[in-house]
């Protein structure tokens, strides 16, 4: 059980990994699914949509739901063959929650019709770790966009199935809010290093990595 809620507002460490360790994407097209899931589920269910705008017409108000906002704001993310790491910041109430039970769910059963299984294919509920301080939060946003390098699955520049690549300019995707980040370095360069000793140094935690972070 986790000894904390999630709040409004807060960023967090969100991860997870495949029962018994096993691979949970096992061909690009689970990848792509589950970066889909990833914008599809940031959102209310279209029962909580009707609600909300049953309730703004019995309050005299436009019956549409355009005050709707995403649950949670992705920062950086890295998906790898058996697991996914995510750092989120919580948009609305139970918000985290929500989300992730809206993605574990979704891509469970599509998985497990896929590839003809039945039963959890994640270890779990979640993990979560509130982050409390910048100098950790700059330092998970490198870990995590370097995790494919760090588990020697490929180079972190090249690993499309996360977030480096935009962070990098290499690519325009918007699922992340990368100026978070971004805004806390002069160049790019800059945040590119601090990935590379994050990568380099990654054994030996990071309380050896502090003097390389931004004041």
């Amino acid at each position: 059980m986790r000894k904390f809620e999630f709040q409004t507002g807060e960023f967090y460490h969100i991860y997870n990994r495949g029962v018994d360790k096993r691979e949970v994407f096992l061909d690009k097209w689970d990848y792509v699914r589950f970066l889909k899931s990833l914008r599809e589920f940031n959102n209310d269910s279209i029962y909580e949509q009707r609600v909300y705008a049953r309730n703004r017409e019995l309050m005299g108000l436009s019956p549409e739901a355009s005050g709707l906002s995403p649950l949670v704001e992705f920062i950086t993310y890295c998906l790898n063959p058996n697991h996914f790491h995510f750092l989120l910041k919580q948009l609305r109430d139970n918000g985290i929650r929500i989300f992730m039970h809206k993605l574990g769910t979704g891509y469970t059963c599509y998985f497990n019709q896929k590839y003809n299984r039945s039963g959890s294919l994640f270890q779990g509920p979640f993990k979560a770790i509130h982050i409390k301080s910048d100098s950790y939060l700059l330092w998970l946003s490198g870990y995590i966009n370097g995790n494919a390098e760090i588990h020697k699955i490929a180079k972190a520049e090249n690993w499309i199935w996360g977030s480096y690549l935009d962070y990098t300019g290499k690519r325009r995707g918007m699922l992340c809010n990368k100026n978070i980040i971004l805004s806390q370095f002069e160049t790019i360069e800059e945040y590119r290093d601090l990935v590379n000793i994050i990568i380099k140094e990654s054994s030996q935690g990071k309380e050896e990595l502090k003097k390389y972070l931004p004041e």
